[in-house]
């Protein structure tokens, strides 16, 4: 459908924005109504008559100023309207469906106020016309919540990658990253990153990069373990590889992946006692005492 289709006449924008301020009040509450049927409850009905009153006067504010199009100037406080009612209904977990009704009820609610003049010729294609005006407002609607909606869950992804990826303090001057998980080179670059701010802001000169979490070790993901210990070294850290479970050996030696010189031990346990033993501090076992 063109532009020309969609597009309201001057005429037509004000016998509508005359219709809006007249029926104001019944139209609020018959368009908060349908909405609330679509929400099923999960708004109250103050809320809704507050942001239904709200939108009725952007429409007829812009309607009021001979808009024509979603697009023109005289509609930019209506688009702000729009935006701020899809960006809150993506935070508040609504559908984009759900939305985007929320201003097709509209035409619904115009219609029943209109009653019986809706059979006037005049009258009906003015009210397809303002139909389509609603429809592109609704389809705006949609397209900004997809928008926020998809920053969120951006947002939500680096969140988990950030959760997901700790860097502990296990001794004085000792820290380390306990993976969890596959390991792909989004989840690398942000443990690389993390490891090597904590280097920075704590001094420690060595890291424990413990793989014990990790379901199983291929070529990639070994790339990723070494280019991070490669960036520890660069800031004069020593890096240690612990979490060697005999399955991982194996595949190691058969891919035939070189860890060179990088020390790497069986567990944790063992990578901190390397570690305090290269730091002449001695792990001696103590035999507890019964009272």
């Amino acid at each position: 459908m063109g532009e020309a289709a969609v597009a309201l006449s001057p005429d037509e924008s004000g016998r509508f924005a005359n219709l809006l301020k007249e029926h104001a009040d019944g139209l609020t509450a018959r368009w908060a109504e349908l909405v609330g049927v679509s929400l099923q409850g999960r708004m109250t009905r103050p809320e809704l008559e507050r942001q239904t009153r709200e939108l009725q006067r952007g429409f007829q504010v812009a309607l009021a100023a001979g808009v024509q199009d979603l697009a023109d100037e005289a509609a930019d406080e209506l688009r702000a309207q729009l935006s701020e009612l899809s960006g809150n209904r993506a935070r508040q977990g609504f559908s984009a469906t759900e939305t985007a009704v929320s201003v097709f009820a509209l035409k619904e609610a115009v219609l029943d106020v209109l009653g019986d003049a809706a059979g006037d010729a005049e009258t009906l294609r003015d009210y397809v016309a303002f139909t389509a005006f609603v429809d592109r407002a609704a389809l705006f609607t949609f397209d900004t919540y997809v928008r926020v909606r998809e920053a969120l869950i951006a947002d939500q992804a680096e969140q988990l990658l950030e959760l997901s990826t700790p860097v502990v303090k296990l001794w004085e001057g000792v820290v380390a990253v306990p993976l969890v998980g596959t390991l792909d080179s989004a989840r690398a670059q942000v443990v690389m990153e993390r490891l090597l701010q904590t280097l920075v802001d704590t001094g420690s000169p060595h890291a424990i990069i413990d793989i014990t979490g990790v379901p199983a070790v291929d070529t990639q993901v070994a790339q990723h373990i070494l280019k991070t210990v490669v960036a520890a070294r660069l800031m004069g850290a020593d890096c240690i590889i612990s979490g060697i479970r005999p399955q991982i050996a194996q595949t190691i030696v058969a891919l035939g992946i070189e860890f060179g010189d990088i020390a790497t031990k069986a567990s944790l346990a063992d990578a901190l006692r390397y570690v305090l033993g290269k730091n002449s501090y001695r792990v001696v076992a103590t035999k507890r005492t019964e009272r």
